[in-house]
């Protein structure tokens, strides 16, 4: 679940008339009994083309918690609810989506902003320069070069897992150890996950999608030697257990509180 735009309709002010529903290139309304109806929140984009279409102002976008969008699944809904046209009405909306957040950007990952997917160079470190008295210099360059790096908000086959070794890295792990980002993060993908604070529902049936999805040579689990962070370890061997492929190798990588590394594992 994530904080998002999402369509809300108030049924009151519904008259059934349609209009949302060819309105939405995502086919994520219908009508039942008489009144709109969102069909499933992984469906809704939050963009919101749709209220331009109610005649009554029955729709409107809130912000709220609800379920990522899908764009792999809702193309798949389209497909089989719409065909081929349906779909490609669905591309053309969304690359005019894209241009509204960012001209070039890369396909988003949901209707908020903050979810959209990116690909970046990591920048050469620089020497550092001298910076007016009171502002913050920077000192080392990040090694990330995606977004997001959340494993609720990754899409399973976004570009950046192809071809590239994948790191699945403990919430805590990188505040732990300041030498994370250049050790295991620089040239990877990165998945962010909390085994005992994050909502993990899905998550097993994620990791294997990312993992049979795309040719992933080698999976990277670092955690830390706290019990509860065993179950980062849990899940990606779970998700394994629903298929691995052949060549891909999986590491684990366990560090102490003060953010040394304890032990090795070659897991599979």
């Amino acid at each position: 679940m994530a904080t998002r735009n999402i369509i809300t309709i108030n049924e009151d002010l519904c008259t059934g008339c349609g209009n949302c529903i060819t309105g939405c290139a995502e086919g994520a309304l219908q009508l039942v009994d008489g009144k709109a109806k969102l069909v499933k929140e992984t469906f809704c984009d939050g963009f919101g083309d749709c209220i331009g279409t109610c005649p009554t102002g029955a729709l409107k976008i809130v912000e709220k918690e609800a379920e990522v969008f899908d764009f792999d699944k809702t193309i798949e809904h389209v497909e089989k609810t719409r065909g081929e046209d349906g779909v490609n009405s669905m591309r053309e909306a969304h690359k005019k989506h894209e241009e509204k957040l960012a001209p070039a950007a890369p396909r988003q990952g949901g209707g908020c902003p903050g979810t959209r997917m990116r690909m970046t160079q990591p920048a050469q470190a620089q020497p550092a320069k001298a910076v007016a008295e009171g502002a913050m210099p920077v000192v080392m360059k990040s090694e990330i070069s995606q977004w997001p790096v959340q494993l609720h908000l990754l899409q399973p086959k976004a570009p950046f897992f192809d071809n590239r070794e994948l790191v699945i890295l403990s919430t805590c792990s990188p505040v732990t150890s300041p030498d994370v980002q250049w050790r295991f993060i620089r040239g990877r993908s990165v998945a962010i996950a909390c085994p005992k604070l994050d909502r993990t529902e899905g998550y097993v049936e994620k990791l294997a999608e990312i993992f049979t999805s795309n040719n992933i040579p080698r999976v990277i689990v670092l955690r830390m030697e706290v019990p509860c962070c065993g179950g980062l370890t849990a899940m990606v061997s779970a998700a394994l257990e629903r298929g691995k492929p052949q060549n891909m190798v999986v590491d684990e990588v366990v560090m102490n509180l003060e953010g040394e590394v304890i032990r090795t594992n070659r897991l599979y």
